[in-house]
């Protein structure tokens, strides 16, 4: 079989996906050199989402597990031998019923593609054959023994599922069906040639063409649709599909299973041979990478280098920018063969006596680029904190440095995927000799700064220039040794020692601005830093016509690990001719922007603290103080029943005789009415003393409540919205699931999640299940309109996801130790929990508590 090339892409190819731990060598910084991959066919579904967190880890690669030798599943953490055996077991039949009944379905698909091969096989040896004996038995090679295998297996398993109990042992048939794994190597090594063969037969041949075009494939039982129609080349993909499952929902069940079980030592040894033979594969097709180095020069005057995201040909590249005194030079890694010095290769580069900025309006607009998909995002921060995490308990354990090494590589390459696929912010330059050239930043300050310091250059006397060959490659040379940022600016770059960055909430009012020198529309933006990259967080309102803008605003800014805190100063334009064609927004100007670092010891107090920021001879007064996040988690029930702050959501619904509490209903309807194409809807933070103004109207049921919400500002609406939530004595899917939704989003096999996480919702109290249903429905509303209030489902399931589930002060205590850890363990699986209801097709109140537990569905 051919090795395909490894990609960064938002869709992997099916043997990628298959392969999991994909890598990148320093050769790939700018993701070229890399053929796309295309997708499983139309109409099979992706690869099941293969968790890499440190309590469940199904390391399929070879090079994942650092060896190519046969690998022993270290037993997965979280279910010690002290754990609790009531709740693992329970989980366990969870994952064993959700399993059986994705199982179903599998058995049910390869029925459908063997039900044409008795009749072609018939067809064959008389005088009008469709296909050939040859033909037929590459399309359908090993599908007959992989459906044995496979109904040999449901039909044992079933009963034991079916007449549960906590003592029943399976693990000898998990044992069996890995041996059996053989099979699986036979068909994908046929894979390509069986769906090759059936194109070209269906090419050649209409009543074939017919007949793979509409396979029937029955649908499970108690399911509403008897068959559905599915092509032949979704059924071959199946298999494929399939492969990883059995290692998936091993992890998933000794996760669950107490290791005095008879089931555990069988459930290990499945393991054991299952990775093996998926390691197996991976050593006949992982190319090996070979090693980059650089070489030395030197020349001109470096004044400013940084790593840049280019568009180029459609596709981003990470670039590594050089402003010297009189050029711009643009520049990527060179690939070279192993034991060479590193070096630079010159992409292009433009003299700054010919380049120009073209105004955002005269821009044309950029060409067509896909945005990186948000919960691959959300998964690439998953795995980065997941990893962090591993590494500090090898340190901690005093851990191998090889094993600390490859872990940190790992991390880097998820690091090195966020930072590429992350920044939006178009900023174009062009050469007055002709091209045009696109970069994506992650705001505004960065590209104020390079804008600024170009400028400020092109003010000297400059002259046009051509570089010879020669001078060119002398120039490139040089970069290796002239650059000042050596690293890839994302946070695994940062030393052990140095501050691990902030968690929790920021709270800064901006006050007022003053050195203006002539009156203007002003408003201010905040941004801090979110793994490597910074991101806008609030916006003041717009002070009209002045001079001396007075806003006192206060706004609360939730922090991931940031270090730093940006304030920008804008002046609205209302010129709807200014249009940036790039990003189809009008373009406000940049007045002036300062940063200043978020040192603990001076933010870490309870007291405000007052600064100054001066930018461009204009000065921004603030003031700021932290919650750090365990204090943020702390909730306090209101002392006065009759209010709704504070108050639990079954007191405040039976009182007002509803379903979905009123400040609930109110504050959805006008979000919906007004504020549903507002950018950064939920995201940019209200300014506190409006929220505070309509908590006590609601509290206080004021009569004149719609007359407020309806001259709110509409952030000010959304954030009451998120305090109500906030405060509520427990969180609304409550204290007592909070363990059961982390281990459900953790389990890796497709069928046992989604029966695992229904089950879950089933057993909340009514009031909570009813308003988190009606939010649910509300963020899907506002996520359609993602174009324009650039809030996708991920964008949402942040903001609401640690509002909505987090853990007891007492679990907090139990299990965390930092800041950080409470980032790392908690908050990305809070906004998991979210993202994958959010996900779902829509769910009925009535319709899920009709159902019973054993919930199938096709995966």
């Amino acid at each position: 079989m051919e090795p395909l090339s490894h990609r960064g892409l938002p869709r992997l190819s099916w043997i990628d996906t298959l392969y999991s731990n994909f890598s990148y060598g320093a050769d790939d910084y700018d993701g070229e050199g890399n053929e796309e991959q295309k997708g499983p066919p139309e109409g099979s579904e992706t690869m099941p989402y293969i968790d890499e967190s440190p309590t469940m880890s199904p390391q399929l690669s070879a090079r994942g597990q650092g060896s190519g030798d046969g690998i022993s599943p270290t037993p997965p953490e979280g279910l010690a031998p002290g754990v609790e055996a009531g709740k693992g077991l329970e989980m366990r039949k969870l994952v064993l019923s959700g399993f059986l009944a994705s199982e179903e379905i599998y058995i049910n698909q390869l029925e459908a593609l063997l039900l044409p091969m008795k009749p072609l096989k018939a067809t064959a040896t008389t005088s009008q054959p469709v296909l050939t004996i040859q033909q037929i038995e590459t399309i359908f090679y090993k599908i007959q023994d992989i459906y044995e295998i496979h109904k040999e297996f449901y039909d044992n398993l079933c009963p034991k599922v079916q007449q549960w109990d906590s003592q029943v042992t399976m693990g000898h048939l998990f044992q069996k069906l890995a041996s059996q794994l053989g099979v699986y190597k036979a068909f994908v090594d046929n894979y390509k040639v069986a769906l090759e063969t059936a194109e070209k037969c269906s090419q050649s041949n209409n009543q074939f063409q017919k007949i793979s075009e509409e396979l029937k494939v029955k649908g499970p039982k108690d399911s509403k649709d008897s068959h559905t129609s599915v092509t032949m080349e979704a059924l071959l993909y199946k298999p494929i599909d399939r492969v990883t499952r059995s290692t998936l929902v091993l992890h998933d069940l000794l996760k669950h299973t107490p290791v005095d079980h008879p089931d555990y030592p069988l459930l290990q040894d499945a393991l054991r041979i299952s990775q093996n033979f998926l390691s197996s594969i991976n050593e006949d097709i992982d190319p090996r990478r070979t090693a980059v180095t650089t070489p030395k020069g030197e020349t001109r005057q470096l004044v400013k280098d940084g790593f840049l995201v280019e568009v180029s040909e459609s596709s981003r590249k990470l670039r590594h920018v050089f402003l010297f005194t009189d050029v711009l030079l643009c520049a990527k890694l060179k690939k070279t063969s192993a034991g060479k010095h590193q070096q630079y290769d010159c992409k292009w580069y433009i003299p700054l006596a010919d380049l120009v900025f073209p105004s955002p309006e005269e821009s044309e607009a950029s060409p067509q680029v896909h945005p990186f998909p948000d919960h691959e995002l959300e998964d690439m921060k998953m795995k980065i904190s997941a990893l962090k995490s591993e590494i500090q308990k090898e340190k901690a354990n005093k851990g191998q440095s090889r094993a600390i090494e490859r872990l940190k590589k790992k991390m880097f390459e998820n690091e090195f995927l966020l930072l590429l696929n992350s920044p939006t912010i178009p900023f174009r330059i062009h050469n007055r000799n002709g091209k045009s050239y696109l970069f994506l930043l992650s705001s505004d300050y960065e590209r104020s700064e390079w804008r600024e310091t170009i400028q400020k250059l092109q003010k000297k006397d400059l002259q046009a220039f051509v570089l010879s060959s020669v001078e060119l490659q002398v120039l490139t040379g040089s970069c290796f040794k002239l650059r000042t940022v050596h690293n890839i600016p994302v946070t695994s770059n940062k030393d052990d020692d140095e501050s691990p960055g902030l968690y929790g909430f920021l709270h800064v009012i901006v006050h007022s601005a003053k050195g203006f020198k002539q009156s203007a529309n002003l408003y201010c933006t905040l941004e801090v830093d979110s793994f490597g990259y910074f991101v806008s967080k609030a916006k003041t309102r717009v002070f009209r016509d002045t001079t001396e803008p007075k806003w006192d605003e206060e706004f609360e800014i939730e922090l991931e690990g940031s270090q730093s805190l940006r304030i920008l100063c804008y002046e609205k334009c209302y010129d709807k001719t200014k249009v940036n064609k790039d990003n189809n927004e009008i373009v406000d100007k940049i007045m002036g922007k300062g940063q200043i670092q978020l040192d603990p010891q001076t933010v870490e107090t309870k007291n405000w603290h007052t600064d100054v920021i001066e930018m461009n001879g204009i000065k921004v007064e603030f003031s700021m103080k932290f919650t750090s996040r365990d204090m943020s988690l702390k909730r306090t029930p209101s002392k006065k029943q009759t209010g709704v702050f504070g108050v639990k959501i079954s007191v405040v619904t039976k009182r007002e005789r509803s379903k979905v509490p009123y400040i609930v209903r109110q504050c959805v309807e006008e979000v919906e009415k007004r504020g549903i194409e507002e950018v950064g809807i939920y995201r940019i933070s209200g300014v506190a003393t409006d929220i505070q103004a309509l908590k006590a109207a609601f509290d206080a049921n004021n009569k004149d409540i719609l007359l407020m919400l309806s001259d709110m500002d509409i952030n000010a609406i959304a954030g009451t919205l998120k305090l109500y939530f906030r405060e509520l004595p427990e969180p609304l899917l409550t204290d007592r699931l909070y363990p059961a939704f982390m281990e459900g989003i953790a389990l890796s096999d497709p069928a046992a999640k989604e029966n695992c996480m229904m089950h879950l919702l089933r057993t909340l109290p009514d009031p909570n299940l009813i308003t988190f249903l009606f939010l649910l429905e509300h963020l899907k509303r506002v996520a359609e309109k993602e174009p324009i209030n650039k809030m996708s489902l991920h964008n949402l399931a942040t903001v609401f996801g640690p509002t909505l589930l987090r853990p007891s002060e007492v679990e907090s205590k139990a299990h965390l130790t930092s800041a950080a850890d409470i980032w790392s363990h908690d908050v990305m699986a809070q906004v998991q929990v979210l993202l994958y209801y959010l996900q779902h097709p829509p769910i009925s109140f009535a319709e899920l508590k009709r159902n019973t537990l054993y919930f199938s569905t096709d995966v």
